[in-house]
């Protein structure tokens, strides 16, 4: 049997160099990698099942966009894989936006006032308190709960009910969120808009403009000269409740000073270079969040061969 020590599942062009970036930083560390895409899946199914090729860890970043990843998966929860960055069981529920809506309000997050609404296929015809919708305002925003991605399926600027009810049928099968339009405060000329990264419990934030979609780096001194602190604290309890290793969500501190969370968890982010593309992440960040996975990965097999070893 061939054991490697971190098995990466991808099927997104863009994610190469954040691959080749894991990569080097497990090769530093004496680790082993192995790639699976949509090219070799089924020989590495079909090696699995033969215990031809065991993996000590495994970090999918396929099954989000492709189903055809699913048998792998599962395959994998099953198999002596002893380290699984962001469980998929934990995934499912963190990524609908609806469950986690209720969670982060009983935990005491703050979160654009929200309408929830039942799948199409379950009843095509919806019923709006006259008053909640009076609440959320015009314009407004309209998400599915589950469909992910790129702002998949979000509707922005979004102003009659009539809007709702066709946005219901681009995706039948899932729950719909309508959400008033939150507007942050401007810092120095800069939009309080964040996309903050919690990695292994560490949380990196960044200014991220919910308009032109750039990122710059969120320097220390200015989390401390505008009062950001609430930003981690914020992650820090989405994490406690989402239980995911790797993730971020988006977060607007307005005028009010409330520091609210518009985009819950997303389960797989976007780790394109800002070096090669204008809206990529800062490189600095992502090339810390190879290291952050190396370092875990590192440790976890560790730990596992230290047992071995004394058992």
């Amino acid at each position: 049997m061939r054991t490697y020590t971190l098995a990466i599942a991808w099927n997104w062009e863009f994610d190469q160099d954040f691959i080749v970036g894991i990569e080097k930083e497990c090769t530093i560390r004496g680790l082993s990698t192995y790639r699976i895409d949509s090219q070799n899946l089924h020989q590495v199914l079909s090696d699995l099942k033969a215990g031809a090729i065991a993996f000590q860890a495994f970090f999918d970043r396929a099954t989000d966009a492709d189903v055809g990843f699913l048998p792998l998966v599962h395959l994998l929860e099953k198999a002596a894989v002893y380290y699984y960055i962001n469980p998929f069981h934990r995934v499912v529920l963190a990524v609908d936006k609806a469950t986690m809506h209720l969670e982060l309000i009983t935990h005491g997050i703050y979160v654009p006032y929200t309408i929830i609404l039942p799948p199409y296929n379950r009843t095509d015809g919806f019923e709006v308190d006259p008053s909640g919708f009076e609440r959320v305002g015009h314009p407004f925003v309209i998400k599915p709960a589950n469909t992910t991605g790129g702002g998949t399926g979000v509707v922005l600027n979004a102003r009659t009910l009539n809007d709702v009810a066709r946005s219901r049928q681009d995706h039948k099968d899932d729950k719909y969120l309508v959400q008033e339009m939150i507007y942050p405060k401007h810092l120095d000329g800069k939009r309080a808009w964040f996309r903050c990264y919690c990695v292994f419990n560490e949380i990196i934030p960044c200014w991220w403009d919910d308009t032109t979609h750039m990122y710059t780096e969120l320097r220390p001194e200015e989390e401390t000269r505008f009062g950001l602190e609430g930003l981690r604290t914020t992650m820090q309890t989405i994490q406690q409740i989402c239980k995911l290793d790797f993730f971020s969500s988006e977060i607007a501190l307005t005028d009010d000073g409330r520091f609210i969370v518009v985009d819950y968890v997303n389960e797989v982010c976007d780790m394109r270079l800002k070096s090669k593309y204008a809206n990529g992440a800062p490189d600095s960040i992502v090339n810390r969040i190879e290291r952050l996975i190396a370092e875990h990965v590192a440790q976890h097999t560790r730990r596992l061969g230290n047992a071995g070893m004394t058992a």
